[in-house]
């Protein structure tokens, strides 16, 4: 939890931190000039809050003058284009890269340059020079390999030399910058390897490369890749404007990844630009600890990563807020882009079948049995169902569905179930389990069974363990396997009847698929995968409210219990989980990320966003105290289903392993605290 002196809605306060890449119009051999360009998008990126400004590769003079990198003439303008901006950075924080020509013990290397304020913290000579194609670097440069001193002197002081330098931030050690150049993120194994290992969270890397046609995609996934693989954040900028076309051309590609995601790129080929974005560092530091196999090849390569040198600075927010300007998704299970959302349905659907078939190859049983309430769940496995017949050539009157109709049913639950069942050519079937209910209500002599309106957990459960026992008598009868419907996020809530009720199943198809996939799923079957028919059925189920249908009403045609008005939206809850499970942050950035998705009550919101920020606390809150309270215990004995996304399971044989007996207590505190910051600063400022 961050001081009381920061804003709640600061992300400096919330385990983020901003970098900003500037790709400034080069003067080619002209260091003055340069520096005033660099000086102006540096002061712009500084005042934005940025904590890390990173420019190209040798931008105070350029890249491209090849022997003119030689010349005594242009080294000293270099030289005291270092020195003003040593001087120009004295009253900022930031960590400023730059790249420079540097002759250092007689010999010229190709450097990076980190200053701050207005020092120079150390100098890192490039690794690798290409000498191929069109480049010849080793023409005019050493590389890093050739250094002798671990130390050089520049500008009248000692400072750090080398590529085993980790630049680490002294008030938030998590921000550990390392730099390397161009060609070094090309080689086989790129000198940020190890400086990851050594705890870098953030690969700077000052490039020229030049454009051709292709070339930008190539280090688009180049850069990603490497953010993936060293679970760090990696910032790219290369040379743009202003260097030599004699025989090349320059794009100014610019481009910011964290753990294999692209969060900003320039636009290319402008005058000009500064990037800025927001990196998350705690979702670093997270995945490095959970990732064992990432922590093994560190030990590994322990002797390689233990020599590097770190080198400390201190960066200082502005005392204003620093607003977050990276876009958060609404739902993290569900991509915003439609490409992408569709690959993600076609990929979840087709695991679920193969998973349902899998189980019936296995267990030598050509017979499903499913209820079909009419509702999401049951219909997505439905259609699993009926899909995972094709697949193995079995008729889908194999598939044995079965509405079962109790004290609360609903016309239109009922009548979806029966055309859904029929559309999809499935056996159907309907038991009404009321006199079975009644039997039992009475035996255990519950109020409902002498007249009376008590309509309480006992007699919800009745209902939905009277369904799952006809199910599974009707599976022995059958030579069937009963398939269970239940989700993810009920799973997530304990939103579920223990047991002998719908927690139960012989194999879950839906166990890790989250409420707000369920929606998508079934939208991508209606439109891809069934007839017409079908899909109007489809279209009419997803509109229908979200219902357990065990609580009567004064009118049965729609249902009467609303599932979300109990226990809060499915999309806010799916939103916690991921970010609890999945990321394991601290509830109070959860609550920070939910309002920069969800909250209306902040400026430059969307003007739909559905909820103010007490509602997100209020709900993060019931999905705390379900979550890690109420409802492990029937997550211990889970049926097996198959394994969807990588935002993971709830099986206690893969993702989520935990004690159904532990406190909730760590965690509501947290959240506690993170409402009594919220209230100290709304009674002081409107964020």
């Amino acid at each position: 939890m961050a001081s009381s002196g920061q804003s709640f809605f600061d992300l400096y306060a919330q385990g983020f931190v901003r970098v900003a890449l500037g790709i400034p119009r080069l003067h080619l051999a002209d260091p003055k000039r340069n520096v005033a360009e660099i000086d102006r998008l540096a002061a712009c990126a500084t005042q934005a809050g940025a904590a890390v400004v990173l420019f190209p590769e040798l931008s105070v003079c350029g890249y491209s003058l090849d022997d003119l990198h030689q010349q005594d003439a242009l080294l000293d303008a270099v030289l005291e284009g270092l020195r003003s901006l040593a001087a120009s950075t004295a009253r900022s924080s930031a960590l400023l890269l730059v790249g420079a020509p540097l002759r250092l013990s007689q010999r010229l290397y190709n450097c990076a340059v980190l200053l701050s304020r207005g020092e120079i913290l150390g100098v890192v000579p490039k690794t690798y020079l290409p000498a191929y194609r069109e480049f010849y670097e080793k023409r005019q440069f050493s590389s890093a390999r050739e250094a002798l001193e671990e130390n050089v002197r520049l500008l009248g002081s000692e400072v750090p030399f080398g590529t085993d330098l980790v630049f680490r931030d002294a008030s938030r050690p998590d921000l550990a910058v390392c730099v390397e150049l161009c060609e070094d993120l090309w080689a086989p194994i790129p000198p940020s390897t190890y400086a990851a290992f050594r705890g870098a969270t953030v690969l700077a890397n000052l490039s020229a490369s030049n454009v051709t046609i292709g070339k930008a995609h190539y280090r688009r996934e180049l850069a990603r890749s490497h953010s993936a693989k060293t679970l760090s954040a990696y910032l790219y900028s290369a040379a743009g404007p202003g260097e030599s076309t004699t025989d090349l051309a320059w794009d100014g590609h610019a481009l910011v990844c964290e753990d294999g995601e692209l969060l900003a790129e320039s636009r290319r080929f402008g005058e000009d630009e500064l990037l800025l974005a927001d990196v998350d560092l705690e979702r670093l530091v997270q995945e490095r600890a959970r990732m064992t196999s990432f922590v093994d090849c560190a030990a590994a390569h322990r002797a390689e990563a233990s020599r590097l040198r770190l080198v400390p600075f201190t960066f200082e927010p502005p005392r204003e807020p620093v607003r977050l300007e990276r876009r958060v998704e609404r739902a993290p299970f569900v991509p915003a882009d439609p490409a992408r959302r569709d690959e993600r349905c076609f990929e979840a659907y087709h695991i679920q079948v193969e998973g349902l078939a899998q189980r019936l190859r296995a267990s030598g049983v050509q017979k499903v049995v499913i209820g079909v309430s009419g509702g999401l769940d049951s219909t997505q496995a439905l259609l699993v169902a009926a899909r995972t017949m094709d697949r193995l050539g079995l008729p889908r009157k194999n598939v044995l569905a079965y509405t079962l109709p109790g004290f609360a049913t609903s016309e239109v639950t009922r009548a979806n179930a029966w055309a859904l069942m029929r559309a999809l050519g499935v056996s159907g079937g309907e038991i009404d389990i009321r006199p079975s209910c009644e039997r039992m209500l009475a035996d255990i002599g519950h109020p409902f069974a002498r007249g009376e309106r008590v309509y309480d957990v006992t007699f919800e459960n009745v209902q939905a363990g009277e369904r799952t026992s006809h199910l599974f008598r009707l599976a022995g009868r059958h030579g069937a396997l009963v398939v269970g419907t239940g989700d993810l996020s009920e799973l997530a809530l304990g939103w579920c009847t223990y047991g002998v009720g719908d927690h139960m199943s012989h194999y879950g198809v839906n166990v890790s698929v989250p409420k707000t996939l369920v929606r998508h799923l079934i939208a991508w079957v209606a439109e891809r995968e069934v007839d017409p028919a079908a899909a109007e059925v489809l279209r009419r189920v997803l509109s229908t409210p979200i219902s357990p249908e065990l609580v009567p009403g004064e009118g049965e045609k729609e249902p009467h219990q609303r599932t979300e008005e109990q226990i809060g939206p499915y999309e806010l809850h799916d939103f916690f989980l991921y970010y609890i499970t999945r990321r394991g942050y601290r509830p109070s950035k959860v609550a920070f990320l939910a309002t920069q998705a969800w909250a209306r009550d902040l400026p430059g919101r969307e003007q739909d966003a559905p909820y103010s920020c007490d509602e997100v606390l209020r709900w993060l809150r019931v999905f705390l105290e379900r979550f890690f309270a109420r409802s492990q215990f029937k997550r211990s004995v889970l049926p097996n289903g198959p394994k969807v996304g990588s935002g993971g399971s709830l099986s206690p044989r893969g993702d989520w392993r935990a004690p159904s007996d532990a406190s909730a207590a760590p965690w509501l505190a947290d959240l506690d605290e993170a409402a009594d910051w919220l209230k100290r600063e709304s009674r002081s400022t409107v964020p």
